[in-house]
């Protein structure tokens, strides 16, 4: 994928730009890159769509601010916003995964004229913001069990594990995380002494179905030349992001909205039984839930066509019902 990168009132973009027509804005989460939607952006520009994926804040080419402030949802959002009005897009369709699907629906949220809907990969819509600062709560569960969302929590800890071992790092997350491995099993491994390549499992050899040794080694390449700092940045900012999230408890989201993830999802599993429930109660225009079978966090890349098809349909019921009103 070629990208350019494209200043934003001081802040630098690294984006792939790609088609004509209709906007579709592509938003990774961790361990991510905009080459995350490599997948979907052929059969979106060959649909008359306009792709732009970008690296997100703290990956790739795009700058790495250092203030976690800078990683909230709400501070994303009006970034991408500016990324939107540097681009001469009025409005566009945004997708999100992991990190990326808050990040999209807070824009929608801010700058609902900009956003002609959503679709959300792998974590669904929460409107309720936590009572218990995530820090806090995330501290308690690790006394039970490992926990990396508390292991990310203190700078330079995962840096120095993680860093100087990108491309195994990044290969057994990535087994870990799909619909190849039941990632929950790392809860059995204590905190106490492990880092994270303690205990995630050893990963197959590749290629695998949905990755192969050049993807691999895309991602791994470019880990290895940024470190992990920038993305483990989005970790830190919870607490930031839960103080500035406060003004949209509770708020329903309002645009088109479509959810796709794997079956098998740890993530959607983390979220618990209920999370799917209030995601149809609090997104009055949700279009959709497709959970994927034997596929796990990655998605779009587990399931390519099938995530390519459900969005493309996405989007020309949407476009369809545009042009008629």
């Amino acid at each position: 994928m070629e990208t350019r990168r494209i200043d934003v009132d001081g802040f630098t973009w690294n984006i792939h730009d790609a088609g004509s027509g209709p906007a579709v804005v592509c938003c990774h989460g961790f361990p991510g890159l905009g080459y995350s939607y490599r997948h979907q952006t052929p059969p979106l520009v060959d649909g008359g769509y306009r792709v732009v994926a970008p690296d997100m804040p703290g990956y790739g080419h795009t700058d790495r601010p250092r203030a976690v402030e800078e990683y909230t949802d709400v501070a994303v959002a009006d970034r991408l916003v500016g990324l939107l009005d540097a681009l001469d897009i009025d409005e566009a369709v945004l997708v999100g995964h992991d990190f990326g699907a808050p990040a999209v629906w807070t824009t929608a949220l801010r700058h609902p004229e900009r956003v002609a809907g959503v679709v959300l990969l792998s974590v669904p819509y929460n409107a309720d913001r936590s009572p218990v600062r995530p820090s806090e709560a995330f501290a308690a569960m690790a006394r039970r069990h490992f926990l990396h969302l508390h292991y990310f929590q203190e700078v330079g800890v995962a840096e120095a594990e993680l860093d100087p071992r990108a491309g195994e790092f990044l290969r057994r997350l990535f087994f870990a995380l799909s619909g190849g491995y039941r990632y929950l099993d790392i809860w059995t491994h204590p905190s106490e002494g492990n880092g994270y390549l303690d205990v995630l499992p050893e990963a197959p050899d590749l290629p695998w179905r949905w990755l192969t040794e050049a993807e691999h080694a895309h991602y791994a390449d470019e880990f290895a030349r940024t470190g992990f700092g920038g993305g483990l940045s989005w970790y830190r900012a919870y607490d930031a992001n839960w103080s500035a999230s406060r003004d949209y408890d509770g708020v329903s989201l309002g645009v088109p909205t479509l959810f796709i993830a794997g079956a098998q999802d740890p993530v959607v599993a983390m979220m618990g039984s209920g999370a799917l429930d209030r995601m149809r109660q609090s997104v009055p225009d949700l279009r959709g839930v497709h959970l994927l079978e034997g596929a796990g966090h990655f998605v779009q890349m587990e399931r390519r066509y099938e995530v390519n098809k459900l969005i493309l349909g996405f989007l020309s019921t949407l476009y369809r019902r545009k042009r008629s009103e």
